[in-house]
């Protein structure tokens, strides 16, 4: 595929001198000679210097990744070998550990490759492509996770969609095919990962370390509140850690997930509620019923849509964290959770203060999350470190 050049807008310039990787259309005086993703672009200024190599892919985030500031580097196999090489290298602690066999080992522009995250399941590998154009290296990368590491099988995700959403529903690659479910250990917690069942398989890696501070420091004896609770990870942290827990989705399957990882965890789901109910429609419930919890887990996605709720975490985070307040026990400990990537911690404590302040409320900080070491995140590039987590005292 032939190589085009591509001048970067004045304005921006200086953005990609810094070393910022991804490709903004709204940056570029020439985007029309961009015809087929995966195309590879030499990146230069008004003055003809160059800039960067990357290569056009869209996604839901601008249209493309640089990938090298050197002028003299090839987009070839060995570009990708030594970058997945690099990154394999320092996760080698997670490799030898024997209470975790889930983590990230490549994750986007973290480790060098904007647009291609892979996630390791004892054994197996997953790999996400962001864009066709990414997917397009796709020869390359395989035959270098084959050359680096030995593993039962290979599983991919191609979310090329504007919504995230996956391509293909069959999510095998090569190997052997995973057990289903797979169960893998983090923290000495097991979970139940399905690597074929659409965009996500059982648990968000992210939050590794929020869920070990929850097991090891606010379980014991408590009552756990855990919104938005998904497979319940955050639940069988707790519960681990000596909680008895709430666990509340929308969606009917969290039910199923949430008991099925309580049984590979030899913890009896009895013991624990599991509610398939609006999340904003509880709050109003457990508030008018005056229930109170030690502990309440609020880790809403960016956005959400239910019959009778829109939710922005941009917009709505605030109102979130007051219905949170309400029904917490004075002394008592909210994990407030984002993984929007529009707003930055400064925003996100300003959430969290307007909410104190309109209930009248005083509150301290115990705790501050982002991303785990697995997750490589890089200066140049803020957005990408995406995860924000704050654990609050109520007062």
């Amino acid at each position: 595929m032939k190589e085009v050049i591509i001048s970067v807008k004045k304005e921006f310039v200086n953005k990609y001198k810094k070393g910022y990787s991804l490709i903004l259309e709204e940056a570029l005086v020439n985007p029309m000679v961009l015809k087929e993703e995966g195309q590879l672009i030499t990146f230069i200024d008004d003055k003809k210097a160059f800039l960067g190599k990357g290569y056009y892919g869209k996604q839901n985030k601008g249209c493309g990744w640089i990938l090298s500031n050197s002028k003299n580097s090839n987009v070839d196999y060995k570009f990708f070998y030594d970058k997945l090489r690099n990154a394999f290298s320092k996760r080698m602690k997670y490799y030898h550990s024997r209470d975790t066999s889930a983590f990230r080992v490549f994750n986007g522009e973290g480790d060098g490759i904007g647009g291609l995250t892979i996630d390791y399941f004892d054994e197996y590998y997953l790999i996400t492509w962001y864009s066709k154009g990414m997917y397009g290296f796709k020869e390359y990368i395989i035959k270098a996770i084959k050359a680096l590491v030995s593993f039962d099988g290979i599983y991919e995700k191609k979310r090329f969609e504007e919504n995230g959403m996956v391509v293909d529903e069959d999510s095998y690659l090569c190997g052997k095919k995973a057990p289903e479910p797979l169960i893998v250990k983090e923290n000495g917690v097991n979970f139940a990962i399905y690597l074929n069942d659409g965009a996500m398989v059982g648990v968000f890696l992210d939050q590794k370390e929020v869920r070990k501070s929850i097991k090891e420091k606010y379980s014991k004896n408590k009552r756990i509140l855990n919104t938005f609770s998904y497979t319940g990870a955050f639940s069988m942290a707790a519960a681990k850690g000596g909680a008895i827990t709430t666990s509340v989705d929308l969606a009917s399957r969290s039910l199923e997930k949430t008991t099925e990882n309580f049984k590979i965890n030899n913890i009896d789901s009895e013991k624990h509620e599991i509610i398939v109910e609006d999340i904003f429609q509880y709050f109003k419930r457990a508030k008018k019923e005056e229930l109170k919890f030690d502990v309440v887990i609020l880790d809403p996605p960016s956005f959400a849509t239910s019959k009778d709720n829109r939710f922005s975490a941009a917009k709505d985070y605030k109102d979130l964290m007051k219905s949170a307040i309400e029904i917490t026990e004075d002394e008592g400990v909210i994990v407030a959770s984002t993984n929007c990537a529009t707003f930055n911690m400064a925003k996100f404590k300003k959430f969290i203060d307007d909410a104190f302040k309109e209930l009248h409320k005083n509150y301290g900080i115990l705790e501050e999350h982002s991303l785990p070491e697995d997750f490589a995140v890089t200066e140049k590039f803020p957005e990408g470190n995406y995860l924000k987590v704050v654990f609050v005292r109520v007062y």
